[in-house]
């Protein structure tokens, strides 16, 4: 029902607290909310990696959409991800990248049709974060999907998350 990504946005940039917004959405869905409410704005660069064969099933073209095949592991989304942050055009005047870390691309997750383990989730954690962290962009980590059959997974998948995200931000 609401894009929390786009609403704080919006907010920020008519607080005049932001210009110009990243989001790198990493949830195994399409962020077609977001790439829609986008589309023609400037303002907001989205790059978008997810299931191509998972919901929603109409694809709405972000700046960078990836769309990955059932079955993806480590390696090959991890390659997808690094060629997606080499290609992203990190707008100069960039204020802040909105980061959406879904714990759904997990293996175990009831709904997401990729196959990362946690150890390759917490990887694409560190190189999102490293990309932003190199680029001299501030990172706000929203965390996104989770449906493992395990409820405790996804807990471990989204922990790993916020300590990689503090133990970059104190280096």
């Amino acid at each position: 029902m609401f894009n929390d990504v786009a609403v704080a946005i919006r907010v920020l940039q008519r607080r005049a607290r932001v210009r110009t917004a990243v989001v790198i959405d990493c949830d195994v869905h399409q962020g077609n909310g977001t790439a829609e409410i986008f589309r023609e704005d400037p303002s907001v660069v989205t790059v978008d990696l997810y299931g191509e064969r998972n919901f929603p099933f109409e694809k709405v073209p972000g700046t960078l959409n990836v769309p990955l095949p059932d079955g993806t592991g480590d390696g090959e989304y991890l390659e997808h991800l690094e060629a997606a942050l080499r290609r992203v055009p990190l707008p100069a005047d960039a204020d802040l990248v909105f980061y959406l870390a879904g714990a759904d691309p997990y293996e175990g997750d009831r709904l997401g049709r990729l196959a990362l383990t946690k150890d390759g989730l917490a990887t694409r954690d560190r190189l999102v974060f490293a990309h932003c962290r190199a680029a001299g962009l501030p990172v706000a980590v929203t965390m996104a999907g989770g449906y493992a059959a395990d409820i405790a997974d996804t807990v471990e998948i989204q922990a790993r998350t916020v300590a990689e995200a503090a133990r970059l931000a104190s280096v």
